[in-house]
């Protein structure tokens, strides 16, 4: 495992004691995912001032210390979170993926605008990718961004998209679909709700409850031209080539919600029979996905677009998770899932991360294109 310098081993502490905090509301938010009182939480309003960069920050005497300053920085903070619990994590208001893609295609002044809308801490943000037809292949996507008419009127934005976080009640948001057919015409559209046309609903969801997974309906969003994203930037560095590297970062970020919940879930049955030598190997397991991980963010600090680490990390990890959690249930014996209320959430939470920003199967193309185009350059 890489070494880590001591300000990330303090976050790592910081963050380990701060999770304790947020499974004290596990269950609460799991029970009723349309709750705010979760927002109120010290840790989660942190967890939001350090998600947002530091120029568009409210509160200016956080110190996050440097949760936001690499992507290694950011998935050792996010392991120790997730290991209270993801599913409150997952319920915070902040930037979130939308933030991500502002930040990388918005102009300064739709990030102006991105940032004054969630600023009181009580706005949600969504970022619409998959679809129900083509799942998370954005060369597939279908959605479409019509000329309305005049150029000056904009566009409207019309089609589907699913398993949208908090799309029913996000403030402000990102949904990306099509100017043309060809992958460069696939932009980013910045969309404030309420708008007409545009409507958001709940998917029931067995895990990450407090994330509002919704499927999203859109007819003839009006969008106007400034809102459409990197209208500023070079033709290949809009829209989907221009995020490309950021879904590094996202899923990177994914796999480290998922490494938190299975070390939450080993801590859980070491906690629950603690002279049993049987985690051994399960923690053995976990321990390499610990070191896998560090070494997937620290190459992509390295070369932001390097797709192979984080697809592998993601693939791995997702994975890992769902066993750890079947593990958990036979070692505790019969009925664990119903004696053990926060073990048998854990359980459903984790069937979540591979579907989100690419299943498994996709990315094991990520991972085999990779290597392919490196056998042809060489």
């Amino acid at each position: 495992m890489i070494p880590l310098d001591t300000p990330l081993r303090e976050l790592r502490e910081q963050c380990r004691e701060a999770g304790a905090e947020l499974r004290a509301h596990a269950l609460a938010v799991d029970a009723d995912p349309a709750g705010t009182a979760h927002l109120d939480l010290p840790i989660l309003a942190l967890v939001r001032s350090a998600s947002t960069p530091k120029d568009f920050r409210t509160d200016s005497a956080v110190d996050d210390g440097g949760y936001s300053d690499s992507c290694l920085s950011r998935v050792v903070a996010g392991v120790e979170l997730a290991r209270g619990d993801a599913g409150v994590l997952c319920a915070n208001t902040g930037p979130s993926l939308a933030g991500v893609a502002v930040d990388t295609l918005g102009s300064p002044e739709q990030r102006e605008l991105f940032y004054e809308t969630i600023a009181d801490g009580r706005a949600w943000t969504f970022f619409g990718m998959t679809e129900p037809a083509h799942g998370s292949d954005a060369t597939a996507m279908e959605s479409r961004l019509d000329a309305a008419g005049d150029p000056a009127d904009g566009y409207l934005l019309s089609g589907t998209k699913r398993y949208v976080g908090n799309a029913s009640r996000g403030a402000i948001g990102v949904v990306f679909a099509r100017t043309g057919r060809t992958p460069l015409s696939i932009r980013g559209a910045l969309i404030r709700q309420p708008a007409p046309g545009f409507h958001g609903e709940p998917l029931d969801m067995i895990g990450l409850r407090g994330a509002r997974i919704c499927r999203l309906a859109m007819d003839e969003v009006p969008v106007p031209r400034e809102m459409l994203l990197g209208a500023h930037l070079p033709a290949s560095r809009r829209g989907l080539w221009g995020i490309s590297r950021t879904f590094n970062a996202m899923r990177l970020q994914i796999a480290a919600l998922a490494l938190g919940t299975a070390l939450g879930t080993r801590d859980y049955v070491v906690e629950q029979r603690p002279n049993w030598s049987g985690h051994e190997v399960m923690s053995a397991r976990l321990d390499a996905a610990t070191a896998l991980l560090y070494e997937s963010a620290a190459a992509v600090d390295l070369q932001p677009d390097a797709v192979r680490p984080p697809s592998t990390a993601k693939l791995h990890i997702t994975d890992l998770a769902v066993r750890t959690s079947r593990w958990a249930a036979r070692a505790l014996g019969p009925g664990a899932l119903l004696e053990h209320p926060l073990l048998e959430k854990w359980s459903r939470d984790v069937l979540a991360f591979e579907f989100m920003d690419g299943t498994s199967n996709i990315q094991r193309l990520h991972i085999t294109h990779d290597l392919s185009s490196r056998k042809v350059r060489t």
